[in-house]
């Protein structure tokens, strides 16, 4: 697989360092796998898919099919969104909505009582793959013995 991500860096025509920050990777994430030291992850992997949508995953995994997917650069209609549905009703025959449902759709008139401001959660921090925190340190000294700190 590293072969084929250097083909596609190539392709791009991004360095290493542009593409480990384009898909949000340690840089040297980036230069182990194109080593051939470590094998990318699924979140090294799936990040790939996300920022670069026009690439084959299959063929940077496997190297079956070719590189870039055919429906992505053919049309760029191909990468929109579906149209959503007209009505809750579409697709429906009226042999399951008669005539008569239609009026059911009717909003009712129901006063609404202004509520009171409900108070504001604390902003919690996103987890993050690469964000650790240290659960303990080890001092060792020349006397040969040492302390372990939490």
């Amino acid at each position: 697989m590293n072969h084929r991500l250097q083909q596609f860096l190539a392709a791009e025509n991004i360095s290493q360092a542009q593409f480990a920050d384009s898909i949000d990777v340690a840089r040297a994430s980036v230069s182990h796998v194109l080593a051939g030291r470590n094998k990318p992850g699924y979140d090294f992997i799936r990040s790939i898919a996300d920022h670069y949508p026009r690439l084959n995953l299959e063929w940077l995994i496997s190297g079956k099919g070719k590189m870039y997917k055919h429906d992505a650069i053919s049309s760029p209609a191909a990468s929109l969104p579906p149209d959503p549905p007209a009505s809750p009703r579409a697709g429906y025959s009226d042999e399951l909505f008669g005539p008569e449902s239609l009026e059911d759709e009717k909003p009712e008139e129901v006063a609404v009582k202004p509520a009171k401001p409900a108070p504001a959660p604390a902003p919690q921090p996103e987890p993050s793959p690469f964000r650790r925190s240290i659960s303990r340190i080890i001092v060792f000294y020349d006397d040969n013995t040492y302390q372990e700190l939490k």
